[in-house]
């Protein structure tokens, strides 16, 4: 039998955040999440989608000629087959990562991956579903993201920043405000009076294409 995911859309645009910001990606982007953050910007992929197998989704793919590709939902690590597809895209020879909200178990993922971990803050409205075990598994190749809404939120990622010595286990920690709820320039003035290992990023998606589905 072959291995399916159901997948809302497979498209090529640039990737609009992470350390491959600005690069040319192919993004599949799967049905399906169990998390309902408040500044959730896909609630489109909850539900519908079509069922591709494997070997659809890599020829798909294939037709674009990248040399990058982002496997991101909805919450991927929801279906069981993405692990497969994961190798699948690496064997292939792309430079594959993982965005995902950190709720569900990271160690299955191929260490080829670049697993980008959400760490979700007070604010998303899902605090309680950050699986903390997750930051042991991280290493250099991996990205820890947070999403600030308010200073409360910038306060508490700092104590996790520090607390679980985020920037010696990831290859980078990531903020990013959340669009339209937390100027840009007050993100950025807190993270340079601190002096943080952090990289500020802006989406660069919204910016270009006010978030429109297949960008």
């Amino acid at each position: 039998m072959n291995r399916t995911l159901r997948i809302t859309e497979i498209f090529y645009s640039l990737q609009g955040e992470t350390r491959t910001a600005g690069l040319p990606t192919v993004f599949v982007r799967l049905t399906g999440c169990p998390l309902r953050c408040h500044y959730c910007d896909t609630a489109y992929a909850f539900s519908g989608g079509e069922t591709m197998t494997l070997e659809q989704i890599l020829a798909q793919v294939a037709r674009y000629r990248p040399r990058y590709v982002c496997v991101t939902g909805g919450e991927p690590l929801a279906q069981p087959n993405v692990i497969p597809l994961l190798s699948a895209l690496c064997d292939t020879g792309y430079e594959v990562s993982l965005e995902t909200s950190g709720a569900l178990d990271i160690a299955p993922v191929d260490r080829r991956v670049s697993r980008v971990v959400d760490l979700k803050t007070p604010a998303s409205g899902e605090l309680g579903r950050n699986r903390y075990e997750n930051l042991a598994e991280l290493t250099p190749h991996d990205q820890v993201k947070f999403v600030i809404c308010s200073r409360e939120d910038y306060d508490w990622a700092v104590s996790k920043l520090i607390e679980y010595r985020l920037e010696q286990r990831a290859g980078e920690v990531l903020m990013s405000p959340s669009h339209r709820q937390l100027d840009a320039r007050a993100l950025a003035d807190w993270i340079v009076a601190d002096n943080l290992p952090v990289r500020l990023q802006l989406q660069l998606h919204k910016y270009l294409w006010n978030d429109e589905p297949g960008h």
